[in-house]
């Protein structure tokens, strides 16, 4: 069953630009957060990259700027943000205690067949979701920031979450446009997160030894300088996590320990 609403609980940078997605996507979407002015101003955030995107050519899905915006409402209200969704993505600071404490409050008041998805990008489901009686449903749905620009998903299930909920979840990320890549276990740090510290340590030490780094230098300046610049570092970043979700690919198919 494909939900035709979620909700999206905080209205940070997470959580505008999965908001966007959904929208892009076609999805009705109800933006959470605790203080209305936060909400206000995600809300007109929200309004104005979506303008900016339609004048540049660049806004996702098929439904105009307008049409989009008209699917994002806010709530200062828990329970009236989740009534009627079918997918809940939580977006709150990376802090454990608040986290579960969201998640301890999402369990009493949702159904049996609501997925209730974590954007963290470090922590472990068995830490989230343990203890939760809707803990089949639960998963975490980790995106690369800003998920907007970069579609990849890593989708790492609890110990217990049921194979319906890792199914329904790809299958809507798939839906909205995004990369998804399922783990078959949890693992800390989760894969893209482990690929590309290793990434990053080889290009530390490739600077290191002053191998590239006048190259890069180079690059980045110019970069700065062009009419290009917003969409450079986005760019790297992108190519830098597609090849991330290749060898993820590789790895899951070739091994699975993930």
């Amino acid at each position: 069953m494909e939900p035709s609403q979620v909700a999206i609980i905080g209205s940070g940078l997470i959580g505008r630009s999965w908001a966007m997605v959904f929208a892009a996507g076609g999805f009705k979407v109800k933006l959470y957060d605790i203080a209305q002015q936060q909400l206000t101003s995600a809300l007109e955030n929200i309004r104005k990259q979506m303008k900016e995107l339609e004048e540049s050519g660049f806004l996702k899905g098929t439904l105009s700027a307008e049409q989009q915006l008209a699917l994002i409402s806010i709530c200062t209200d828990l329970k009236a943000a989740v009534e009627g969704a079918t997918f809940i993505q939580e977006c709150t600071p990376e802090n454990l205690e608040l986290k579960k404490k969201i998640f301890g409050q999402l369990d009493l008041i949702v159904g049996d067949t609501v997925i209730l998805s974590s954007s963290t990008s470090c922590l472990l489901p068995s830490k989230l979701f343990t203890g939760l009686k809707h803990v089949k449903q639960c998963i975490v749905s980790h995106p690369v920031n800003p998920p907007y620009f970069v579609p990849l998903v890593e989708i790492v299930p609890h110990p217990e979450t049921d194979p319906s909920t890792i199914e329904r979840t790809y299958a809507l990320m798939k839906k909205i446009g995004q990369s998804p890549v399922k783990l078959n276990r949890e693992i800390e740090g989760f894969v893209l997160n482990r690929l590309q510290y290793a990434v990053i340590s080889e290009a530390w030490r490739l600077v290191g030894n002053t191998v590239i780094f006048r190259t890069i230098k180079r690059t980045v300046l110019k970069a700065q300088n062009s009419k290009y610049r917003l969409f450079f570092f986005p760019g790297c970043l992108l190519i830098s996590c597609y090849f991330t979700v290749f060898l993820a690919h590789c790895a899951v198919d070739t091994k699975p320990v993930f």
